[in-house]
């Protein structure tokens, strides 16, 4: 999996719940994180592998199974990661970087990220998971939402998720979060059945 956003999004503490739910699961897990400029809304890159035997944490270009995207721009940005076929699960959130902003660059359109994720594979989902996540009253579960979006996909039990989640959040946010999460499996499972 290759899980990406900006500054701020929670990418990290995303991937750390995936990875603490696959060694519950019994899995063998590897992952690594780029920050780059993240503090100032710089793109965050995180490989997370699982498997019986995982000898390194970065995926090759081609090989991702699935790209979970906080935000669409990093996502037509990192595609280039997914196998043929793979999926996209994609948060429907711009948030436009310091060179749009200040005019030098335009922000791509939907269709124009929309066709450069079908280079790629055509399972594309948009998600309004910034938007789910305002509903349940804290943008910050936003993470643990698309977290959910992505575990329909993945052959792990749902109790090792919200184990996951339970390990890395504290008591007093735990709650939200895997409501988020089960939010996030419902919403995949009603686009995705």
């Amino acid at each position: 999996m290759l899980v990406i956003g900006v500054g701020g999004q929670g990418v990290v503490l995303a991937t750390d719940i995936i990875g603490e739910a696959a060694l519950i699961a019994g899995y063998d897990v590897k992952k690594t994180d780029t920050l780059g400029m993240a503090q100032r809304g710089g793109s965050v890159v995180s490989h997370i592998r699982i498997g019986q035997r995982v000898c390194s944490p970065l995926i090759r270009k081609g090989d991702v199974d699935i790209l979970v995207a906080l935000e669409k721009l990093e996502a037509a940005r990192w595609c280039y990661y997914l196998r043929p076929g793979g999926i996209a699960l994609i948060n429907n959130l711009a948030l436009p970087p310091l060179s749009v902003n200040m005019g030098n660059e335009r922000y791509p359109s939907d269709k124009e990220i929309t066709d450069i994720l079908k280079r790629q594979t055509d399972r594309i989902y948009f998600i309004d998971g910034t938007h789910r996540a305002r509903e349940l009253g804290n943008i910050r579960t936003l993470n643990i939402f698309m977290l959910g979006t992505a575990s329909v996909f993945v052959r792990l039990e749902v109790h090792a998720w919200e184990d996951g989640i339970s390990r890395r959040l504290s008591p007093n946010i735990r709650e939200i979060n895997i409501t988020a999460f089960h939010n996030g499996r419902k919403e995949m499972r009603s686009v995705h059945l």
